[in-house]
């Protein structure tokens, strides 16, 4: 029975023929080169390797299928469904049963949302002014002209934030954002469309030079919406340096603490949970057996919130992004959401002699990213506000032409690497599936000696297509040996506070390098993680370095394992020339834009305004100063939280 979900995130076979310019010699060139890496195999390989035998019709099929034939290169058929996926273990998360309670109304946002792939040119106008927008329409030059209070520029944990503080003060708001809007219903849990709509590039977002994989969201809600929930206050040791290091006695206020208090009230937080997946049984059970403390990661979700697939939207209603929260508080209270349209620049004018900033936002231009709809809007506001994140408010900043040199820089990616471990279905005391269970519910922190948090290890969300095309390639009989054993791969993350920094230099343009300490600290981190692997009774670990690296656990070898320890290190990337190299993740970006007590110390200053343009502020991850070292969301709320509290008054004045 083919599953309900949006018609964006349902997947399906192509109809018709393929819309490229390969000719059928190419496209036979590239089958080739497809049954090449992926060939058929024969049964017998699979019956003896390992004294395995083929379970079922299904396996039999994925052993003996090619690269270049349906159901590898495509995610699903008509019916959403994939043969492959029962022949390793996988089944996509379609149960809406057992954590309904929490299900917000259908669209929670209806009242105030107006979606450009809706629209047509003649009813856009109609709808903005429905939602009590002032529209005036330049039909010669194509133009809609919008006045409101506050244009937003991003619906993330930022720009959500700061539309419901703003609405609620009595402002008009107008939230501008490129991706979609979804609600539960809508999701389908499958990685690729998912992927595709859900995130930048379609999750495929690297740095220049190939080294860094970076998630960004990129739908109403922004990375709230497609996040793993994790709720993290910041670090008191990460407030004392921002307070005292850069002079920001926000960090150090009353007022910064309060204001964490009402993120996590407001969003949900409880560092309760019942029952944890097959990966965060496995950070326990190793960290417990090693001795070494680990701890309840707080989540947005109710205690008995048991979704794996919430990086792919919440299917249950529990999560609680900015989209069924704040959003939802900012609607309440007459403002607007534009979704499928994209800022381009700010509208930037001279300010008046005597004025502290040399120039004056007057609000911003946005273009549709719908063929439906082909207006040009230009939006007219008191107080115009970049929340489109640490990878997209410095480019929208420098195409508006705004100098200040710390635009871009400073970036922060809180770089990952993984280690992996495999635990039989025969270990009866880890129940599960590695795609079941909530993404993180708990976290362990590697320590130096002076007790300093040098990485923390966590566990990530893990579908089948990422889970293949993160492992280093061997061999065609390898990569269908690793598939099959697919859902019980566990693995962990070790994540850092990255003190090298890289730049963003445009839409898409990004260069990042990790410095000495920092391969240092994710070293360490990653040895740990391989450690608690083996402690709590993996049969065969390994990485993701190109060569393969891998070592299996018999509880005889010791002395193997520590070599194998001490040979893991924080190698380069594919493009560094070094013989082996991995590939590092991001799903965390901060500090391209950083708050500074003056124009040479940051991009803003300490009320989230530009240094350069009075009425433009900044309200996203990338006002933060360093790397925090833990997952963001609550740190980027509560800054945005208190910015827009000081947005108000500078509107009141």
């Amino acid at each position: 029975m083919k599953r309900e979900s949006h018609s964006l995130l349902r997947g399906g076979r192509r109809e018709g023929s393929y819309k490229h310019a390969f000719s059928s010699a190419e496209m036979e060139s590239l089958s080739s080169i497809c049954d090449a890496l992926l060939p058929p195999l024969q049964l017998e390989t699979l019956e003896t390797k390992e004294n395995r035998k083929p379970t079922s019709k299904f396996v039999k099929c994925f052993w003996k299928i090619s690269g270049s034939q349906f159901y590898v290169p495509d995610e699903c058929d008509e019916n959403g469904e994939n043969p492959t996926w029962k022949a390793i273990g996988y089944k996509v998360d379609i149960d809406n049963e057992g954590n309904t309670n929490n299900i917000h109304k259908e669209r929670p946002l209806e009242e105030g949302i107006v979606e450009a792939i809706n629209e047509t040119n003649l009813t856009l106008p109609q709808s903005l002014a429905k939602k009590g927008l002032q529209v005036a329409i330049d039909a010669k030059n194509n133009i809609l002209k919008i006045k409101c209070d506050v244009v937003v520029v991003g619906s993330g944990c930022g720009g959500g934030v700061a539309a419901a503080i703003l609405a609620t003060s009595g402002q008009k708001v107008l939230v501008l954002e490129k991706g979609n809007y979804f609600t539960p219903s809508d999701y389908s849990s499958l990685e690729g469309p998912s992927l595709n709509e859900l995130y930048e590039y379609g999750g495929t977002f690297a740095s220049w030079d190939g080294n860094m994989a970076i998630l960004a969201g990129k739908t109403v809600g922004g990375g709230s919406a497609v996040n793993w929930a994790a709720c993290i206050r910041t670090p008191d040791y990460v407030l004392k340096e921002w307070a005292e290091d850069f002079k920001l006695s926000l960090f150090s206020s009353y007022e910064y603490v309060s204001a964490m208090d009402m993120v996590c009230k407001r969003i949900g937080v409880t560092d309760i949970c019942v029952e944890e997946g097959l990966q965060n049984q496995v950070l326990r059970k190793g960290c417990n057996n090693l001795g070494l403390r680990v701890d309840y990661v707080p989540r947005n979700s109710s205690e008995h919130h048991f979704c794996g697939s919430c990086n792919y939207g919440c299917r249950r209603g529990d999560k609680q992004g900015t989209e069924v929260t704040w959003l939802v508080d900012a609607v309440d209270h007459g403002a607007v959401i534009l979704s499928g349209y994209k800022a381009e620049r700010f509208i930037l004018q001279k300010n008046k002699e005597g004025s502290v900033r040399k120039k004056k936002c007057l609000g911003v231009i946005a273009n549709s990213l719908t063929n439906n709809v082909t207006w040009s809007l230009q939006i007219e506001a008191k107080v115009t506000i970049s929340a489109c994140g640490a990878l997209y408010t410095p480019p929208l900043m420098i195409f508006s032409r705004l100098k200040n040199k710390n635009i871009g820089r400073n970036l922060h990616l809180h770089p990952v690497l993984m280690a992996w471990g495999y635990f039989p279905d025969s270990i009866s005391d880890l129940k599960g599936k590695i795609y079941q269970g909530g993404i993180i519910t708990s976290v362990h922190k590697v320590l130096s000696k002076d007790s300093k948090v040098k990485a923390i290890v966590e566990t990530p969300a893990m579908g089948p297509g990422t889970f293949s095309s993160l492992m280093p390639w061997q061999s065609g009989l390898d990569f269908k040996e690793r598939m099959l054993k697919y859902s019980r791969t566990v693995h962990l993350i070790t994540i850092i506070q990255d003190t090298g920094c890289g730049e963003v230099r445009g839409e898409g343009r990004i260069r990042y390098e990790l410095d000495e300490s920092d391969k240092e600290n994710i070293k360490d981190g990653l040895k740990q993680a391989l450690r608690i692997l083996i402690a709590a009774g993996a049969v065969e670990v390994g990485t993701h370095r190109s060569d393969g690296q891998r070592i299996k656990c018999n509880g005889n070898n010791e002395n193997e394992l520590e070599m194998f320890l001490e040979s893991v290190y924080a190698t380069g990337g594919p493009m560094s020339h070094e013989e082996k190299w991995t590939i590092y993740g991001s799903a965390h970006q901060m500090g391209s834009c950083r708050m500074g007590m003056t124009e040479k110390e940051g991009a803003v200053d300490e009320n989230g305004q530009s240094w350069e343009a009075e009425g433009l502020f900044v309200c996203d991850a990338s006002l933060l100063p360093t790397a925090i070292g833990v997952n963001p969301m609550i740190t980027i709320q509560s800054t945005a939280y208190c910015i827009a509290k000081r947005i108000a008054k500078f509107l009141k004045m």
